[in-house]
C-alpha cells in the first residue's frame, strides 16, 4: 500500500511540468486560462471518484477497486500519450486523460481506508505518517523523472506500427503506464486482506465477510460521533485549501515581488518547493514520536500555529514599493485598464502586453493597482514563510488522517475516507481560484490576511472540539486514551 500510494502520486506530479508546453504543441488553440482547466481536472475527477472507490471497498474485496482504478490510470496515461493524433481538439482530449487519472486516483481512499483497518490505535499514527511520507517522496521524484526525460528532446522517436511518439512529453506518462501495470501485478501477487482491531487483535474483515468478530458486534452498536467527522473534513479542507493557495501564489507573488522572470521564477521556486518537499519527509518520520508523547490533537493545534505564523510574516509589512514595469508606462504603451481587465486571472496578465516587447518586463505590472500602494514583502520573509509553512503542512495533513481514522474505529471506513479525500481535492480546486481572484484584484495584503482568518477559524473549531475528537473506542470506555 507504501508503494502504491507512491506510484499513484509519481503518476501525478511527473507530467505537471510539461502539461503547459505539451499543450501549446498540439493545440494552437489552447490558452493559458485552459491549462487551469487540465490542472484543476486532476483533482475534480479524484473528487468524484474517491467515495466511490469507498463505497465499493466496504463491501467487496479491495483488491477490486484498487486494480480497477490503477487499470483507468493507466488507459489515462496511455491516451495522453496519443493526444497529438486527432486532426483538431487536441486540447480537450488532453482534458480528458487528465481527468480520468484523478479518477484514477481516487485510490487514495482506499488505502487509507485498508491501512486503517490493519493497524492498531497504536501503529495508526505511524503507518499514516509512513503513507503520507511516501506520497511526498513520489511528488518529489515525479518532477526529477521529468527532467531526465526532457534529454530526449521534442522529436524524440516513433514506433510506427502503434504510430506512438516517445518524445519527452509522452516519455514520462509511459513510466507512469508502464509503473501502473507492474503496481497491479504486486497487488495479485502479494496484497491480501488484513484487518485488526483496536487493540491490535486480529478480527475478520468486515468489509466483505458476512461472519464478524464478537468485538465488531460489540462496537457495531457504537455510533460514530458524526460532528467529529465534519470537524475533521472541514479542518482538512482548511490544511489543503491554504497549501494550494501557497502552491499556486509562488510564482505570480516572486515575479511581482522580485522583478523575477518567468524562467527564474519556476527555477527558484522549484528549488524551494522541492527542499520543502525533504523538509516534509522528515518531519512525518519526526511527528511519529512526538506525537505519542503529547497526542495527536494538540499536535494538529501546533501544526495549524506554525501555518498561522508562515503567512502572518508574509503580510507586507514595510515601506519599500516593489519594482513596478515603468517603462511600459514612459513608452505610453500600457493600455487603457478597463474593469473587465482589472478582473482577469494574473496568467492572463502576459497576454496584455504590446506585441512590440522583445524583452520580458518584469516587476509587478500596473495592470494590478495594488502594485502601486503595496509594500514589498521581503525575500528573507519569504523563505522564513516557505520553511514555516513546510513544517506546519505535513503535520496537519498527517494528524488530520490519524485523528479521523481513530475517530471511525474498526467499521469500514471506505466511505468516509472517500469524502475526507474528496474534500481535499475541493480544496485544491477552489485554491487557484483564490489566488487568481483575490490575490489578482487586491493583491496579497488582504489574500494573506483572509488567509490567515480562515487559519484562526479552523483553531477556534478545533479548540471547540477539542474533547470529541477522540477515538471510537475511548469514546465508548473500550480502551484508555
Amino acid at each position: 500500500m507504501y508503494l502504491t500510494m507512491f506510484l499513484s502520486s509519481v503518476g501525478f506530479s511527473i507530467v505537471i511540468m510539461s502539461v503547459w508546453p505539451y499543450l501549446q504543441k498540439i493545440d494552437l488553440t489552447a490558452d493559458a486560462s485552459f491549462l487551469g482547466w487540465i490542472i484543476a481536472s486532476y483533482s475534480l475527477g479524484q473528487m468524484i471518484a474517491s467515495p466511490l472507490f469507498g463505497l465499493w471497498s466496504n463491501y467487496r474485496p479491495r483488491r477490486e477497486p484498487l486494480v480497477v482504478s490503477i487499470a483507468i490510470s493507466v488507459a489515462a496515461n496511455c491516451l495522453y500519450a496519443y493526444v497529438h493524433l486527432p486532426a483538431s481538439h487536441n486540447k480537450y482530449y488532453m482534458l480528458i486523460a487528465r481527468a480520468l487519472v484523478g479518477f484514477g486516483a481516487g485510490i487514495v481512499a482506499v488505502v487509507r481506508s485498508y491501512i486503517s483497518g490493519a493497524t492498531s490505535l497504536k501503529e495508526r499514527t505511524s503507518a499514516m505518517a509512513n503513507t503520507s511520507a511516501c506520497q511526498a517522496i513520489g511528488f518529489i521524484l515525479g518532477p526529477v523523472f521529468q527532467t531526465c526525460f526532457s534529454l530526449i528532446g521534442e522529436k524524440g522517436v516513433t514506433w510506427e506500427i502503434i504510430n506512438l511518439q516517445v518524445n519527452m512529453y509522452t516519455a514520462p506518462v509511459l513510466l507512469g503506464a508502464l509503473l501502473g501495470i507492474i503496481n497491479i501485478i504486486l497487488i495479485f501477487a502479494i496484497f491480501r486482506e488484513h484487518q485488526v482491531d483496536d487493540g491490535g487483535r486480529p478480527s475478520k474483515s468486515i468489509n466483505f465477510e458476512t461472519e464478524e468478530s464478537d468485538y465488531v458486534d460489540q462496537i457495531a452498536q457504537g455510533n460514530i460521533d458524526q460532528m467529529a467527522v465534519v470537524t475533521t473534513n472541514i479542518l482538512f479542507f482548511v490544511i489543503l485549501f491554504v497549501f494550494a493557495v501557497f502552491e499556486t501564489i509562488a510564482t505570480p507573488l516572486t515575479m511581482d515581488m522580485y522583478s523575477w522572470t518567468r524562467k527564474e521564477a519556476v527555477f527558484y521556486n522549484g528549488i524551494i518547493l522541492g527542499a520543502i518537499g525533504i523538509e516534509s519527509v522528515i518531519v512525518f518520520m519526526v511527528v511519529k514520536v512526538v506525537s505519542k508523547k503529547t497526542g495527536e490533537r494538540a499536535v494538529l493545534f501546533g501544526g495549524l500555529l506554525i501555518v498561522l505564523v508562515g503567512f502572518f510574516i508574509l503580510l507586507p509589512w514595510g515601506k519599500q514599493l516593489p519594482n513596478i514595469q515603468w517603462e511600459d508606462i514612459k513608452n505610453n504603451t500600457i493600455p487603457r485598464i478597463t474593469f473587465n481587465e482589472m478582473i482577469t486571472p494574473f496568467w492572463k496578465l502576459e497576454t496584455q502586453l504590446p506585441s512590440n516587447h522583445t524583452v520580458e518586463p518584469v516587476g509587478c505590472s500596473v495592470v494590478q493597482p495594488w502594485c502601486l500602494y503595496t509594500p514589498l514583502i521581503y525575500l528573507a520573509q519569504y523563505i522564513t514563510s516557505d520553511i514555516l509553512i513546510g513544517l506546519g503542512y505535513p503535520v496537519c495533513n498527517v494528524m488530520s488522517y490519524t485523528l479521523y481514522s481513530k475517530i471511525l474505529g474498526p467499521k469500514p471506513q471506505g466511505v468516509y475516507m472517500g469524502w475526507l479525500t474528496a474534500s481535499g481535492s475541493g480544496a485544491r480546486i477552489l485554491g487557484p481560484v483564490f489566488v487568481s481572484q483575490i490575490y489578482t484584484h487586491w493583491g496579497p495584503r488582504l489574500a494573506f490576511s483572509l488567509i490567515c482568518g480562515i487559519i484562526v477559524f479552523s483553531l477556534l473549531l478545533l479548540e471547540i472540539m477539542y474533547k470529541r475528537l477522540i477515538a471510537f473506542s475511548v469514546r465508548y470506555g473500550m480502551m484508555q486514551e
